[in-house]
C-alpha cells in the first residue's frame, strides 16, 4: 500500500485523533505541551500535512488519557463502520 496523506484511511486516523483531543477537552497547544513538541506538530498532523508514526500515535494517546490500543480499536471500528 502506498504511503498518501490523503487516502481515506488516513483521514480517517485524523478524524479519530483530533474528536479524542476534543473529548478530552484539549486544545492544540495544551497537547503539545503534554508531547513536549510544538503547537505546530498536532496541527500538522491534524491537518494532513504530516503522518504520525506508531511511536507518535501512542505518545499521543497518552498525553490525551487514553490507551492507545483502545484508541487504535476507536479507528478500526471507524474504518469498517466508513467501508474502508
Amino acid at each position: 500500500m502506498p504511503s498518501s496523506l490523503r487516502s481515506p484511511q488516513q483521514d480517517k486516523l485524523r478524524e479519530v485523533l483530533i474528536d479524542a483531543r476534543k473529548n478530552a477537552k484539549l486544545t492544540q497547544a495544551e497537547l503539545a505541551v503534554r508531547l513536549s513538541r510544538p503547537q505546530s506538530f498536532v496541527a500538522k498532523y491534524e491537518l494532513g500535512e504530516r503522518r504520525i508514526d506508531v511511536v507518535e500515535f501512542v505518545a499521543v494517546a497518552r498525553a490525551i488519557g487514553l490507551e492507545a490500543t483502545g484508541l487504535l480499536t476507536t479507528y478500526l471500528a471507524a474504518c469498517e463502520a466508513g467501508g474502508l
